[in-house]
């Protein structure tokens, strides 16, 4: 494996923790970026096992500041950024009318200007590794909802981010893409399950069901499944791939 060196953000959980994992095989050093150091130290183990070194760096990536000191510390310890991968970013599920201005910010902060401050703060070292940048986006950025809103709202906000940079790095030589995933099996959905089945009078087995029928899909996905296709854009194979937003939501999606 040559030297190289790739930050995932919200690598102390879900889609990220699975990403930080399956990138180990590929990239001789991870740099993992989240709030949570023991679960970040929990992936740190996970990666080092997969055959890559670690840099754990707990902080939180709505801090104006925090973007330029993962930035700084992966070239300090490794000397080199080749991969971004932007997965963090939580955002709270409320309905349109119910959602405080506080609320919309903070998942504005995290998961959009967070993803646009890390990708800036990287990008003369992406620049001069001729490297590569994916955005976490999501499928509610085609269909959102007024019971989710903000989720929609900032993730087709975030896909249309991805695509401007994406334009900078047909010039610059990096390249840019997002992943819109549909509703994945993590942590944070099965703690959702188990709020939401008793205020409807379900099991969490039968809300478990409920969800991916509603969806119009067999199953929910796995982060395992998303980290693949992260992988695979960050690859040789993708290389030609750029400004491209990647839908993976086992056809939740019925538009062409």
């Amino acid at each position: 494996m040559s030297k190289s060196v790739a930050i995932v953000t919200g690598a102390s959980q879900g889609i990220g923790r699975a990403t930080a994992i399956r990138l180990a095989k590929d990239f001789s050093a991870i740099t993992l970026a989240a709030r949570g150091k023991e679960n970040l130290e929990a992936t740190a183990a996970a990666v080092k096992a997969a055959g890559a070194e670690p840099l754990v760096i707990d902080l939180d990536l709505a801090d104006v500041s925090a973007p330029k000191k993962v930035v700084d510390q992966t070239l300090a310890k490794f000397g080199q950024i080749d991969a971004l991968l932007n997965i963090a970013g939580a955002v709270p599920q409320i309905d349109l009318f119910e959602m405080t201005d506080e609320q919309w910010d903070g998942g504005m902060a995290l998961k959009f200007h967070g993803a646009r401050r890390l990708a800036i703060a990287a990008w003369p070292a992406l620049k001069k590794a001729k490297g590569t940048v994916v955005f976490m986006s999501g499928n509610s950025a085609v269909f959102p909802k007024a019971p989710y809103a903000a989720v929609g709202a900032i993730n087709a906000a975030i896909a249309a981010l991805a695509k401007a940079f994406s334009d900078r790095g047909i010039t610059d030589g990096v390249q840019v893409n997002s992943v819109l995933p549909g509703p994945v099996m993590t942590g944070r959905r099965k703690s959702y399950l188990e709020h939401w089945a008793p205020l409807h009078n379900m099991t969490v087995e039968e809300a478990t069901r409920k969800f991916p029928q509603d969806a119009g899909i067999a199953r929910y996905g796995e982060p395992e499944e998303i980290a693949d296709l992260m992988a695979f854009l960050v690859s040789p194979a993708a290389r030609w791939m750029t400004g491209t937003t990647l839908r993976m939501d086992g056809g939740e999606v019925k538009s062409i």
